[in-house]
């Protein structure tokens, strides 16, 4: 197989997958349709936001005779719902959900009806809402370009292994080179400043995001050893579909949670609500 073949090849999984993550994925925007007298209307609302001002929810409505109310509640823990009023401005209805310490949740829906009609009330779809620190670019942009590169020097490592070709060892090792510097050491850095702590994968905890960072290197680690002393296709491939598969894992899936009875950060799922 051409070299050109294997780069185009691997691009294309690489992007595809993730695309697919970030499409997946509890903080990606939620696409809600609704049918309000008649009419459908299709908009997005937040599941992320940072933590130093309050979210901003923006429904685009033009039908200006359509008005709503943002109804949220504290989550995962036993809490009244509170209800305030959408505003108009122009084509937009918006209200703003409190700020919440960081991996703070807020469950909510929308409400919708005819100014002369309200009693037939329309409701959204259950959203939830993650709370987080601000992440600086110079920590952001590296981690993502760093575990891009990762899954793209895996990619061409397994295809390259598949067809025995002796160059995946060089592929490989610039794989773990990524892994360790894009995901063990920008990944904790991120998780400092978003939720305030660094690590909360195995030992200290069962972060979906932490956990499978550390599979990946494990797997990557043992096929680099392995194959420092004699080519091993075999397991340059099984440590390639490994990253593969954990790399269309949504992202933060299963992951930092702040527990309002404890007061503290702890293992939580945005269950359900996707």
């Amino acid at each position: 197989m051409k070299k050109s073949l294997i780069w185009v090849l691997a691009v294309i999984i690489t992007v595809g997958a993730a695309y697919y993550q970030r499409k997946t994925g509890p903080t990606y925007p939620k696409k809600i349709k609704m049918e309000v007298a008649g009419a459908i209307h299709e908009f997005k609302l937040l599941r992320t936001s940072n933590n130093d001002k309050d979210a901003k929810i923006e429904i685009l409505i033009q039908d200006t005779s359509i008005t709503g109310s943002l109804n949220y509640k504290l989550f995962p823990v036993d809490d009244n719902w509170k209800t305030i009023d959408l505003v108009r401005n122009a084509d937009k209805l918006i209200a703003y959900l409190p700020k919440q310490p960081a991996a703070g949740k807020l469950q909510y829906y929308v409400s919708l009806s005819k100014k002369y009609n309200p009693e037939n009330t329309v409701n959204s779809e259950l959203v939830i809402i993650r709370f987080k620190g601000n992440v600086p670019a110079w920590a952001m942009i590296p981690h993502i370009l760093l575990m891009f590169l990762a899954m793209l020097f895996s990619t061409i490592s397994g295809i390259m292994a598949a067809i025995n070709n002796e160059k995946q060892m060089l592929y490989g090792r610039l794989t773990l080179l990524f892994l360790i510097v894009g995901g063990m050491i920008f990944g904790p850095v991120i998780q400092q400043f978003a939720f305030g702590q660094a690590w909360t994968g195995v030992p200290f905890g069962w972060d979906l995001t932490d956990n499978k960072t550390l599979i990946a290197l494990i797997f990557w680690l043992i096929a680099v050893l392995v194959n420092m002393k004699k080519a091993n296709y075999r397991i340059t491939l099984l440590a390639s579909i490994i990253l593969f598969l954990i790399y269309i894992i949504p992202h933060s899936l299963y992951g930092s949670e702040f527990d309002y009875s404890q007061g503290k950060v702890v293992t939580g799922i945005i269950t359900g609500i996707f």
